[in-house]
């Protein structure tokens, strides 16, 4: 079963305010920085097993101490409400990697 499209009036300001959304509102993104390679590598595998979980994954790319994120939900060619659990979940990963 496909997971719901978001509704066009979700406010994503207010939901995920560190997050920008893409000109068509197909993707959010997102770029995280961290103190160095170490702390980035630790959010990755924090968000790597929480996908797992999720059994939604992530595009993304990492150099050194950032990490760039895109989040859609490919199956249902846009966003859905697993994109906003992920995005909320590497929100809170990012901050307790920094500490």
């Amino acid at each position: 079963m496909r997971p719901s499209l978001i509704a066009s009036d979700f406010d994503f300001q207010k939901n995920l305010p560190l997050w920008m959304l893409n000109e068509v509102k197909t993707t959010i993104y997102r770029e995280f920085v961290f103190a160095d390679f170490q702390q980035a590598f630790r959010f990755m595998s924090l968000c790597a097993q929480y996908a797992e979980e999720l059994d939604h994954h992530p595009d993304w790319s990492n150099s050194w101490n950032k990490v760039v994120v895109h989040l859609t939900t490919h199956s249902s060619k846009g966003l859905t409400d697993l994109d906003i659990q992920m995005a909320k979940a590497m929100d809170a990963f990012a901050l307790e990697v920094i500490g």
